[in-house]
């Protein structure tokens, strides 16, 4: 059974296209990862899911109702976690707790049990009496994911839910969302620019960028797309050496895949560790100077790569700033 179901969705901002003709179903109790870069769409897709947007065109179903005739029930059948922080600075996590329940009419009795079980979900009972103003990012992050949850909602959005947190925090995000799945059997929709985030949490990975989704399927299955280890070449950048080392490695058959961003090659071959040497020879023959290489295992970095020829950190729709403005705008 699927929570969400998405045709030809497509979302235009004048003569800019946010979000390009995607499709795909997400299953219930499944964590989904829609991952890329700042300004791919991942954003404008979570609000034309949960209504905050309408669709130019296509078609979407939350829980079986309809994005665009059916918006009450969508948005009383989900919880959503925003980039931007929402919650009232000056009541206690408790307080925003309470208001939210209220506000979707969770009956009293119900509702103080409730804000109990999502304050222990989140290990967050001892601070729910603290007002919101003294919490750390990662507090404030933690109860927002428990107001999400307040009441009852069959579907969870978390857009970045770890964006600018450090290292350690993120980490207890990701397994209080694991935990989370587990637990309530709840499906999580989640976006990321973190490709470890995507790795760790999702159980199926779409890619966006520039608004159209280029790959899609289990994290095993995006990395086996590559067919191969990868062999990662830091040079010093010479373009006619840099060309003519590409033309090489293209005509090589035991080199499955090349693609060079930056001062970076990587190349996909089998047998990673056998082929070193002869790698060092083709960059000697080209004439290009190696600051460093490594070897490992493809990464979802790595299937960014090669359908895109960029790092998700490069990757930035050139129209990026007029979807901003027009966003802001409201059209």
């Amino acid at each position: 059974m699927e929570s969400i179901v998405i045709k030809d969705l497509t979302k235009k901002f004048k003569e800019f296209t946010a979000v390009d003709n995607i499709s795909f179903k997400i299953k219930k109790g499944e964590v989904f990862g829609f991952l890329g870069p700042n300004g791919a769409g991942k954003t404008t897709t979570i609000k034309m899911l949960s209504t905050l947007f309408n669709p130019t065109s296509g078609e979407a179903k939350v829980n079986g109702f309809d994005v665009q005739t059916q918006r009450d029930d969508v948005r009383k059948s989900i919880g959503i976690v925003f980039q931007e922080t929402a919650l009232d600075v000056q009541l206690t996590g408790r307080e925003n707790l309470e208001f939210h329940g209220m506000m979707y009419g969770v009956p009293k009795d119900k509702r103080n049990k409730k804000i109990d079980e999502v304050l222990k979900l989140v290990n967050m009972e001892d601070k729910a009496n603290i007002i919101v103003k003294k919490y750390s990012g990662g507090m404030k992050r933690r109860l927002e994911i428990a107001r999400g949850l307040i009441h009852n909602p069959e579907v969870l959005f978390l857009d970045e839910p770890t964006l600018g947190l450090d290292a350690q925090t993120r980490r207890r995000i990701w397994d209080y969302i694991k935990e989370l799945n587990k637990k309530e059997k709840i499906t999580i929709f989640l976006t990321t620019h973190y490709m470890e985030e995507a790795d760790f949490l999702c159980d199926r990975i779409a890619i966006i960028d520039n608004g159209k989704i280029i790959a899609r399927g289990t994290s095993k299955k995006l990395k086996n797309l590559l067919g191969g280890d990868v062999i990662s070449l830091e040079i010093k950048k010479t373009p006619g050496k840099l060309k003519k080392m590409l033309e090489t490695c293209t005509n090589c058959k035991w080199i499955k895949k090349v693609k060079a961003h930056n001062n970076h090659l990587s190349l996909t071959v089998q047998n990673a560790e056998t082929k070193v040497t002869k790698v060092l020879k083709l960059a000697e023959k080209a004439g290009i100077d190696i600051i460093s290489v490594s070897i490992r295992k493809p990464s979802l970095e790595d299937v960014f790569i090669h359908f895109t020829g960029k790092t998700i950190r490069e990757a930035k729709p050139e129209n990026f700033q007029m979807k901003m403005m027009a966003m802001r705008r409201g059209h």
